[in-house]
């Protein structure tokens, strides 16, 4: 047929699947030239530093590392609070996620969002707020656990909490209560009940929960920095001293050889657990047709210690909310205690350079404020296309296998060192690829870096929303006539945008917290916020100290704030995997 004889629908229909061609083509290449710029090559330069010498490859670093007792220690002490923290966090959301999801109660909306403010907290305000705690002087100072492992354990377990209740409970909620209620009706314990019915459908979502949080605490950095100093540490930290401090690339890009390992088998699992999640979601009833609880028994179900099991639920997740509530009450108080008495002096003194820095607190949150938007736009742009083009379903194996790959490599950046980030950054940047830029001097360069730790959570936010899409939407749209771009447009985006405002706030929440890049690429006259609380960690004197409180209490309502607002831009049901 020739040009000439097709019609003029055929023609527009033609023009229509070359822009979606055009469009699918670029939601793949745009990602991964972010990604490979941004991040593969910085890490990679890096990590050649340690392993080139005189141009040839020299691999001899890895014995050298491995033969020093330091480096067992820190491997040791980061395998043992990675697992700990994991454990606690498990043991404690598990039970948190069933009183927040299962069950109705006055106050269940803020308590779902209050569980949810320490995983949003800068990692340098969590190490100050457990710091305040702790000290001598401190509410809890006679326990002597300032600079201790338990107290590193402590805030990481206060850290990921939100990531095992948010995860089981989007599951758990979902969950058809009648097989749980049909073993009751035949006699089964409560506890049998749970044990042997509803606890293998939650599995997936607890080895879920439970991977990402040993992520978590694995490449823990400012919490860790700020409690442990040099006596307890993680790869992460180690890297960032072998760098900062003794100056050792070889010994840094050994270790972020170490943890990329540890961390591309810890998405491996946490991919599989994700997958099975989706398919046990897919045997639930549609999460509007599913009431939570009230406590009633249903008909014919015997009586039994369902009551004492629902209220030790309720006495741990009491619990576990006042302790959540203690570091942050403490912070807000200790902020306003002077010399004097209670006052605002610490934080008028935000408004001074308190002597020892080059810009005020104020001066340095504009900074943050400004450089988060940046990132965030960055993040939400690159990580909506890759949540799309994950969120595809190929017919073909080879299909499944490059999509699921991609999946996982968005995710590395969530465990890859930020100290190996941000130094690859300076390393790299340097007329990159022969262009003729410095981009070390460019403003752009810290909203990047930032942008490449926020990917991976604008991913896993809208990812949940996209691949829930009932794909008899797209078939009914294609049959009344919608182009695939019309489909894109009105079925796929639309959706999509549901989950946009979480996205924004954790996004955000991601880059107005960033530490561990941040500090080596924020120029001396634009710190951020949370580089300036770090610097005022290190002076000596009640007023840094004061200054440092204040300025902690700002970033956290800053960024607890924004995460709250933007969470209730949300549609009901979006990004319920958060």
């Amino acid at each position: 047929m020739s040009v000439s004889t097709l019609t003029r629908p055929d023609v527009a229909a033609a023009s229509g699947r070359g822009r979606v061609v055009v469009f699918w083509s670029a939601a793949v290449a745009l990602p991964l030239i972010f990604l490979g710029v941004f991040f593969a090559w910085p890490v990679a330069v890096m990590i050649a530093k340690g392993f080139v010498v005189d141009g040839q490859l020299d691999l001899s670093g890895f014995a050298d590392v491995f033969s020093r007792p330091r480096t067992w220690r820190i491997v040791g002490l980061t395998v043992a609070q990675a697992t700990l923290g994991t454990a606690l966090s498990v043991l404690l959301g598990v039970p948190g996620a069933y009183v927040l999801y299962r069950h109705t109660f006055r106050g269940r909306t803020f308590l779902r969002a209050f569980v949810t403010v320490p995983f949003v907290l800068p990692t340098v305000v969590v190490g100050v707020a457990f710091r305040s705690l702790l000290v001598s002087g401190g509410p809890l100072g006679f326990l002597h656990l300032d600079g201790t492992f338990a107290a590193i354990v402590a805030a990481l377990v206060f850290f990921n909490y939100a990531v095992v209740v948010r995860a089981v409970g989007g599951l758990w909620e979902r969950l058809d209560p009648r097989a749980e209620q049909a073993a009751r009706a035949l006699g089964a314990s409560p506890w049998r009940a749970f044990v042997t019915v509803t606890l293998p459908q939650l599995t997936p979502a607890i080895a879920s929960a439970a991977s990402l949080a040993f992520l978590f605490c694995a490449t823990a950095f400012g919490t860790v920095l700020v409690l442990g100093g040099l006596q307890f540490g993680t790869i992460e930290t180690e890297i960032w001293i072998q760098t900062t401090q003794f100056l050792d690339l070889r010994a840094a890009a050994v270790l972020s050889v170490v943890q990329l390992v540890v961390v591309a088998g810890t998405l491996i699992v946490a991919g599989r657990a994700r997958s099975r999640r989706e398919q046990a979601l897919g045997l639930t009833l549609p999460s509007a047709s599913v009431r939570p609880l009230r406590l009633r028994r249903p008909a014919g179900m015997p009586t039994g210690d369902g009551h004492a099991l629902t209220l030790v639920a309720t006495a741990v997740t009491a619990l576990v909310v006042l302790l959540l509530a203690l570091p942050l009450v403490n912070l807000v108080v200790r902020s306003l205690r002077t010399p004097d008495g209670w006052g605002l002096d610490h934080y008028t003194a935000l408004g001074t350079t308190g002597g020892s820095l080059t810009v005020t607190v104020w001066q340095a949150t504009l900074n943050s404020l400004r450089v988060a938007l940046d990132a965030t736009v960055i993040a939400l742009v690159v990580g909506g296309l890759v949540a799309l083009v994950v969120s595809r379903r190929p017919r073909r194996a080879v299909g499944r296998r490059a999509v699921a790959g991609l999946d996982a490599l968005f995710m590395l950046p969530l465990g890859v060192s930020a100290v190996t980030v941000g130094f690859g950054f300076l390393l790299s940047m340097h007329h990159p690829f022969g262009l003729p830029v410095d981009l070390r001097t460019s403003p752009l360069l810290v909203p990047i870096a930032q942008a490449v730790v926020a990917v991976p959570l604008v991913v896993r936010v809208v990812l949940p929303v996209l691949r829930a899409i009932d794909p008899r939407l797209r078939e009914a749209a294609a049959t009344l006539g919608a182009t695939p771009g019309r489909v894109l447009r009105t079925v796929d985006l639309s959706i999509a945008g549901r989950s946009l405002g979480l996205a924004v706030g954790f996004a955000f929440a991601a880059s107005l917290g960033e530490f561990g890049a941040t500090s080596f690429l924020s120029r001396p006259d634009r710190p951020t916020l949370p580089v300036v609380i770090f610097r005022l960690i290190g002076r000596p004197g009640a007023e840094s100290y004061g200054m440092t409180l204040a300025a902690s209490v700002v970033l956290a309502v800053l960024t607890a704030g924004i995460v709250a607002a933007c969470e209730r831009l949300r549609a009901p049901g979006a990004g319920g995997e958060w």
